[in-house]
């Protein structure tokens, strides 16, 4: 192979420093709101990563403008003290707080991850109202709220979401009419288990909305459209889940899935002279299918630096 004029200037030209960015990771903080009996507890992992000139600390080791990992830590403490509303409101305060505290930074990257708390239900009465304790708690659900804030100077993106969202159908699931070939093996069916994990992604195109509210409807039509949609492919409740959350939520721009299938098969009775209807089943956790998609409105602009260093999926 010759080499060309273009490869030898690449490998010849000046080095020099790209995009960059630095932070505290994954910072856990449980914030406890105690202003009442019936406390409410919010639990947190946050990362902090900035953005600005910090060619001096790459290339001189000069950390004059390099605000401490520490110190971001310890400002999402103390900004939990104030009281964390929700996970997207939290990020944002922390981006104003550093973009205006130090003139250098002109923007950055906040993650938040928010992991559910239930209070106990009790049929006891000390400390308990309606049916649950005031102060006493179990973790819930398994899905985690996401959001990334990501801000370039006056501009601010906020990608938020769910992972590990677990939900299965017994039946009300078909898979039938693909293709094969002398490797197939995979049997045709007009009942199955349909089971996956959701994470999705939505990228709001206003910050002049109730968060919490907005992530628990979202969250509710995601698990109605699932339950609800006779599926002939993963694909089909996918596309439906997305729709029906646009179709709701005009202030999300675009939506973004990624949905391992979790193979559930009927397990082969025939060897024993029993007959298996359906009924007992063999849990594949790998390998799996993953189907992953994004729907959006078509004509709608598009904001790709919203979803730059966003774990990526489509």
């Amino acid at each position: 192979m010759t080499a060309t004029a273009t490869d030898a200037q690449a490998t010849t030209g000046t080095i020099v420093l790209g995009e960059n960015q630095y932070g505290k990771a994954e910072v856990r903080v449980m914030k406890v709101d105690r202003d009442q009996a019936r406390h409410r507890i919010t639990e947190l992992s946050v990362t902090s990563q900035l953005r600005g000139d910090f060619t001096a600390a790459h290339i001189d080791g000069d950390q004059g403008r390099v605000v401490p990992t520490d110190t971001q830590k310890n400002t999402v403490f103390a900004l939990a003290k104030d009281g964390i509303p929700s996970p997207e409101e939290f990020a944002l305060r922390l981006g104003e707080h550093f973009v205006s505290s130090f003139d250098w930074i002109e923007g950055g990257r906040w993650e938040a991850k928010e992991y559910t708390w239930e209070h106990i239900p009790s049929s006891l009465t000390a400390n308990v109202s309606d049916g649950e304790h005031d102060h006493a708690f179990v973790k819930g659900g398994t899905e985690t709220r996401t959001t990334v804030v990501q801000r370039e100077g006056e501009e601010v993106f906020v990608v938020s979401g769910l992972e590990d969202l677990k939900v299965l159908k017994s039946t009300g699931s078909e898979f039938h009419g693909f293709p094969k070939d002398r490797f197939t093996t995979l049997q045709e069916t007009t009942d199955r288990i349909l089971a996956t994990s959701v994470t999705a992604r939505w990228r709001y195109t206003t910050l002049d909305i109730d968060f919490n509210a907005v992530y628990d409807d979202v969250r509710r039509i995601l698990l109605e459209t699932f339950a609800d949609v006779h599926s002939l492919a993963l694909q089909q409740t996918l596309y439906q889940m997305g729709k029906r959350v646009l179709e709701a939520h005009p202030e999300i721009g675009e939506i973004k899935f990624s949905m391992p299938n979790l193979h559930h098969f009927v397990v082969d009775f025939e060897p024993f002279g029993l007959e298996n209807p359906n009924e007992v089943f063999y849990v594949a956790d790998r390998p799996y299918g993953k189907i992953e998609a994004e729907v959006k409105r078509e004509g709608a602009d598009q904001e790709p630096r919203a979803w730059a260093t966003v774990t990526g999926f489509c």
